[in-house]
Formats: C-alpha cells, structure tokens, sequence
C-alpha cells in the first residue's frame, strides 16, 4: 500500500542560504531546515537540505505532495550574463530596435553608464518581410518562402533559442506561429519564444525585450529543471513541483521552462506571499516588508494584507513586461562589503561576499569586512555561531577585517562596526522611502515587518530613521519565503490589448476582450486540474488619463462593458490618487488593456506551533552589546524558543533563535502575541 501524500514543502534558495519548511496537511506539523546554498548547482542544496530535512524530522519521502521552490537561477544568469545564444526574428525595419530602445535611462544623471550589451548581437538578428498594423489586419503577407528563407537563417546561426517578436503579433499572432512550426519541423530541439506567448500586449520595445530575454533564460532554466524534477522524482515519487514566479504564484515546471522571464523576481516575491499569509492574522495590515538577506535588501509596501502589482520593470538593466509584486531591491545585506570610495567615505555594498567565501567571520577564507562581520564585532551575533550553533562565527576573523578597515580610517573598531551598519541602514531606509515617501505614503503609518536572515537584526535600526513605531516579525523569519511558498496559490496571468477612451470608445470592446480572458482561464483551470472549488479570477483594467506613458490597474469585478463609464472613471480617480496622491477628475481617461489572474487557491491552515520548552529552562546571560559609541550595554540574552504567547521582552535586548537574530534597543519593548510573533514597540 503507498503511502500517502501528505506533506507540502517549500524550498527558497538565496545567496547565503538554501532554506526549507515543510508543513504535514493534515495535522498542522511544521518543520524547518536551514543549510548553506551552493551557489555553482543550486540544485544540489535543494536535494541535499531535503534530504537532511525528512532525516531530521522522520518524514518519509515517499509522502511528499508538493515541492514549491523559490528560485535565483534566472537572475543569476543574467547577472553573470551565462545564457544560452540567441537568434531574433523580427519585422522587417525592426532589426536595431532592440538596441536603440527608447530614449530613457534608469540613472538619467549618470553619464557615465551605458545600457549593457543586446542580449542578441546583430548578425544573428533576421528580418522578416511580413507586416500586420492595427487591428490585427496582414498589410504584408508572409510567404512560404520567406519561411524557409529566415528556418535557413536561424539554422546556420547554430543558435540554443530563437526569439520571434513581429508588430502586432499581440493582435494577430498567425505570422509568429507558422514560423515558430517551421522551425520546430527542422530543428525540435531549438527552445522557442514568442511574443504573442511571453507577453501578448502592446509597446513593441518592452515586448521585444522581455521575449528576448526569455530565449536568453530557456536553455539555462530548462538544464536546471530537469535535473531537479529527475532528482525530486527519485526521491519522492509522485511529487508535484511548483516553480514561484515574481507575481507571487506558482507555475509547473513545464510553464517555469517555457517562460523562465517570469521567476526573475521569485525568491523576493514568495517572502511577500508569507508576509500576507501573517498579515491576515494581524490587527495592523498596513505593512512595509524588510527582508534582508546576505546579499540585498527587498523591500514591498501592503495595504490591508494586499501587496501592489507592477507589469513593467528593469531586470539587470533590461526592460522586461511581466506581472511582478511591486518590490524594491536595494544592494544591502549581511554579505554586503564595507570600502572606502575614492572620495575617502566609508560605502557598504553592493558588492556581496556571497555563500562563498562569505563573510570573514562564517571562516571559509573571506577577507572583506562585511556587514555580518560588523554586528559580529558590536557583540549582536553569538559567538555560538548561526543555525543553533551548527555554524560556527570566528569573532577573531571579524575583528581582524573590521580592525584593518578602522585602521584605513583612523577610527576605533566598534566605532567602524557602528559606521558600517549605519550606512547600511541608510541604504535600507533610502530603499523604504522610494516604495513609500515618494509616492505619497508616510511611513510612520505602517508597520515594518522584518524577515530574511538579517531582517530582525537591523529593523528597529531602520524603523528608529524612518519613525515607525511598531515592527512585527514573525516566528520563523530567516525562513518565511521558504514558507510563503507552501501557502502560495498556482497563479496564471493572461492580457488583452484593448485601447478604450471613456469618453467615447465602444465599451463593448472591453467586454469581448474580458470573455476571451476568461475562456483561457478556464482551459488553464483544466489543465492543471484545478478543483471547482479552489477556483478564483480577478480582473483588472490597465487606465490612464489621456496623454501618460504609465497605467494604474483597476480591479473590476464585473463584466466591464456592463459598468457605466463614470463609475469606471471615478474607481481610476481613487486608484490614481491612492497611488500618487493626486487625481484631476477633469481629464479625460481611458483603458489600455484587460488583465485576468487565474488563481488556483491553496489551504490557509495555521501552522501548529506548540512550544515543548519551558521559559525557565536556562538562566538569564547578559552580552555587551555596542547600540552606540560612547559604551556598550549589558543586553540580556533571549532563547526565542522559550517565549510563548504573553511574554514581554524589553530592551537593551537579544533574542537568538535558529534562523536569525532580533535585536532590540534600549527603550525598545517586545510582545509574543497569539500566533509567536514578535510584536516590537519602537521608543521614539
């Protein structure tokens, strides 16, 4: 008799750390492994930490349900600029379009930064003469002959993808598919990317890009997949994996290799999921996210326990249209690496010293003082080192590249060590203030919730710049993407292109678009057998006023042909001032394209936490710990593990626990609510 299929696990592989929780349906179960990533196979943390998690809890591998995974593989590759070589074709005209873009820069002041180098050099871009204008109607027809012509092409260019990105295929994609067929007749095992499929809206330069570099990502991602599908299959027969994408859902490992451009941001977007997993529990749910990890910063701003999306982002200096969390990155972590500028001021980041050799005090060989060092030097680190002592901390090799770095400067060590986190603080502040200040929210009305393996460390810091006065973070927070992953829904998104004035346009537009993106919806529903009951959709129209270059989407929950023309108006007015903190009810508004999110839901049990120890099992201990340069404090030292539901904690404080390190300041007061969270009161 099998056993039976009873565990969901879910795996998110950073920098530092490859981390794994696992939750047993059923009973509410929960387990937790933590061990160092592999950054040349990342897949070989992931077997090997699942190996070591069912070992350590007893979990029979055989009954493993899910196994949902958080991934970095597609950003590192671009970052390392490891892709596979891509041919493009494109409509005849269009050949340099990929390099001549649009006329804007993301650092508009710096001149001296050039856009990086086309991801396809031009030799091996191929035009095609064919042309299809609004509405979809074929002014050019492409030919049979034409066909062979650019099969010809893309054959001798020995190429790993092809990238097929024709104007207006996102109206009439006929042109792109009959080629795409002519190239799988001759060459079946060319990965295939097409921009009626990878993003079906209009802006040609943003399609291009994103359809780019998803050709770019296929061959990287699909190498990587099918080792880890072939090794998760051996080990639990029968297992279901998720890839996460960077809109916060899961896709299966078949759609995660057909479009890899959508786990770009996957890692980042699973802690935001866990965030409102939490955040549905809470009184306040009005949240600004912190996870720090060893080499950034993420950063999300949640309004009632509902995260931002954005369909427009910059992905190591490309353009890329997916459907993303809005989230702000900001080089600062545990990793990051302290230097002088040549300006003589101290700088952190962005460079990172990595899971290897890491930071000088995890002693693997660095030599570069970090941030991870610096709180090791101030005495916020244990001397017993990370993950419950099981990775041990060489203060002496922190004190060493610290006290080299306060030589170079002319300062006291634990003055350097203080220098060093404020700048990174400030980075991290700087990285709330976009996502908040800038578009017209106060941060002091939210509440900071801190996660990532160095979240907690440095919150009440950052809250202290910012003057937010409460920070929550919950019970497992070096772990919480790992666990927002086995919450996470199953997710597809779909768009039609459908420009509408309000004013005048045929509504009736909108509602034929609507009934096509909820016919895909429900063959997506049926083809990754999503139960009737775990079902759901939302709607939303991308408007602007007349004249901006940006939208603002706008839930509908009704067919939109069906809402009058004022109400859909006045609901973008709201949107408008909501995210910029103006509207003009006078300007003339119109919709540009209708989104559908196809949703399969998962369980929302709470995970059971029940805590064995008692809260006196271990006398008090008292630490020096540097919050300021004049003397340390006597901080007393907390087991995490030992506090339950009542206890209070007041600062100057240190509450250790496996995945991570909560620091509280003098003044600064802690309370276990309900579900173990801690609840931080920040003194002003």
């Amino acid at each position: 008799m099998s056993a039976a299929l009873s565990w969901s696990v879910g795996v998110d592989v950073g920098g530092t750390f490859t981390d794994l929780v696992a939750r047993e349906e059923t009973s509410g179960r929960f387990v937790r492994h933590k061990r160092p990533s592999t950054p040349h196979d990342p897949a070989e943390a992931i077997l090997s930490g699942l190996s070591e998690l069912c070992a350590l809890a007893d979990i029979n591998p055989r009954t493993i349900a899910s196994l949902s995974h958080g991934t970095t593989v597609a950003t590192n590759a671009l970052i390392e600029k490891r892709g596979g070589t891509v041919a493009l074709i494109v409509t005849e005209g269009f050949r340099d379009l990929l390099e001549i873009g649009r006329q804007t820069r993301p650092k508009i002041y710096d001149f001296q930064t050039d856009h990086p180098e086309p991801l396809v050099p031009r030799h091996l871009r191929f035009e095609a003469r064919e042309r299809i204008t609004v509405g979809g109607r074929i002014i050019t027809p492409l030919d049979d002959g034409e066909i062979a012509r650019l099969v010809a092409a893309v054959q001798a260019a020995r190429a790993d993808s092809c990238a097929i990105c024709l104007l207006f295929s996102f109206a009439e994609p006929d042109h792109e598919r009959r080629i795409a067929d002519a190239l799988r007749a001759v060459m079946p095992d060319l990965h295939l990317s097409l921009s009626s499929e990878v993003q079906p809206e209009f802006r040609e330069y943003e399609r291009l890009s994103t359809t780019v570099l998803n050709a770019y990502l296929q061959p990287v991602m699909t190498s990587y997949l099918a080792r880890l599908e072939r090794e998760a299959e051996r080990l639990s027969p029968g297992v279901r994996l998720g890839i996460n994408q960077s809109s916060g859902g899961l896709i299966s490992g078949g759609r995660a290799r057909m479009f890899p451009i959508r786990t770009a941001l996957s890692g980042p977007a699973a802690g935001v999921a866990g965030t409102i997993d939490i955040a549905s529990h809470l009184a306040r749910r009005d949240l600004i996210t912190l996870d720090i990890g060893g080499t950034s910063s993420d950063i999300a701003l949640i309004r009632g326990a509902r995260a931002a999306m954005i369909h427009e982002r910059w992905i190591e200096g490309y353009p890329a249209r997916l459907a993303s969390v809005d989230i702000n990155a900001v080089g600062a972590g545990g990793g990051s690496i302290a230097w002088i500028d040549a300006d003589g001021l101290l700088k952190v980041g962005p460079r990172s010293a990595g899971a290897y050799p890491g930071p000088a005090c995890y002693g693997r060989g660095g030599d570069q003082p970090t941030v991870s060092d610096a709180n090791m030097v101030l005495g916020r680190l244990s001397d017993r080192g990370l993950l419950g002592g099981a990775m041990p901390l060489d203060r002496a090799a922190a004190e060493r590249v610290v006290g080299r770095l306060a030589d170079e400067l002319g300062l006291p060590i634990e003055r350097t060590a203080l220098g060093i986190i404020d700048v990174a603080v400030a980075n991290m502040a700087r990285g709330i203030r976009s996502v908040s200040i800038e578009r017209g929210h106060n941060p002091a009305e939210f509440s900071l919730f801190a996660f990532g393996g160095a979240g907690p460390l440095h919150a009440s810091a950052v809250a202290r710049q910012l003057g937010i006065s409460h920070i929550v973070v919950p019970p497992e927070p070096g772990l919480l993407c790992a666990q927002g992953l086995i919450v996470a829904d199953r997710r597809e998104d779909f768009v039609r292109t459908a420009p509408v004035a309000l004013a005048r346009g045929d509504l009736a537009r909108l509602g034929q678009a609507a009934a096509e993106l909820r016919e895909l919806a429900r063959d997506w529903f049926a083809a990754e057998q999503v139960a009737p009951e775990d079902q759901a959709t939302e709607m939303r129209l991308d408007m602007r006023y007349v004249g901006q270059n940006f939208e603002l989407g706008v839930a509908v929950a009704d067919d939109p042909a069906t809402i009058g023309r004022d109400e859909l108006a006045e609901r973008f007015h709201e949107a408008h001032a909501l995210a910029y903190g103006f509207m003009n009810p006078q300007a003339p508004v119109e919709v540009v394209s209708v989104r559908l999110a196809a949703v399969g839901r998962r369980p929302r049990s709470r995970v059971a936490r029940a805590r064995e120890q008692g809260r006196d099992h271990e006398p008090a201990r008292l630490r020096p710990v540097w919050y300021a340069a004049d003397a340390p404090a006597e901080a007393l030292l907390h087991d995490r593990a030992h506090l339950v539901p009542g206890d209070v904690v007041a600062g100057p404080a240190i509450i250790e626990q496996l995945d991570t390190t909560t620091v509280l300041f003098p003044g600064d007061q802690a309370l276990v609510d309900d579900g173990f969270n801690l609840l931080i009161t920040v003194q002003a």
